[in-house]
């Protein structure tokens, strides 16, 4: 057990040890987590619904960068998940839950329910094929940024756009850094 919370940790230090290289900004919020099957509780913060796609033990890190204009850059990398897969995620209002249902609709800088509000120019889509060794990366800049306690997880789907289930969630609490 140790031996894999070692090599989890490892994998995680070589997988997100690089900088953004970007300018001095205004706020920045980094989240890591390594992914679980729901809890009863529905309390984790890293949730796997599909094993198949997004085993147990896969890490995901998450980085939202805001700069002083209020232009934001979210950045999002996966390791550990079904290999040579394209994936479709997506920046949702709620934290996950034990139901895939928990993380609420997708964000949007201007809320609306017909096809013109559901946009990548208007929610953070970050969909991603992973590579043969289950490594993903994806990043979405918009000159908006976070509404503080409106945008609250990263849900990942089985398939990229908008019609794939729910595989896997993280929360993270953007807009609050």
């Amino acid at each position: 057990m140790v031996a894999a919370a070692i090599s989890a940790g490892t994998l995680a230090a070589v997988l997100f040890a690089t900088g953004t290289g970007s300018a001095p900004h205004a706020s920045t919020l980094e989240n890591y987590g390594v992914f679980s099957a729901p809890a009863a509780s529905g309390k984790s913060s890293a949730v796997a619904y599909d094993r198949a796609l997004v085993p147990a033990g896969a890490l995901i890190q998450v980085r939202q960068i805001t700069g002083a204009n209020g232009v934001t850059t979210v950045q999002l990398r996966v390791a550990g998940v079904k290999p040579n897969h394209l994936f479709g995620v997506h920046i949702h209002q709620k934290a996950c839950g034990a139901d895939p249902a928990a993380a609420g609709k997708h964000y949007q800088n201007h809320p609306g329910t017909d096809a013109s509000h559901t946009t990548k120019d208007n929610e953070v889509w970050l969909d991603f094929k992973s590579n043969a060794n289950g490594i993903g990366s994806a990043g979405a800049k918009h000159a908006w940024a976070f509404r503080k306690g409106q945008a609250g997880s990263v849900v990942i789907h089985n398939e990229p756009g908008l019609k794939g289930s729910r595989v896997a969630c993280f929360t993270v609490p953007f807009g609050t850094s």
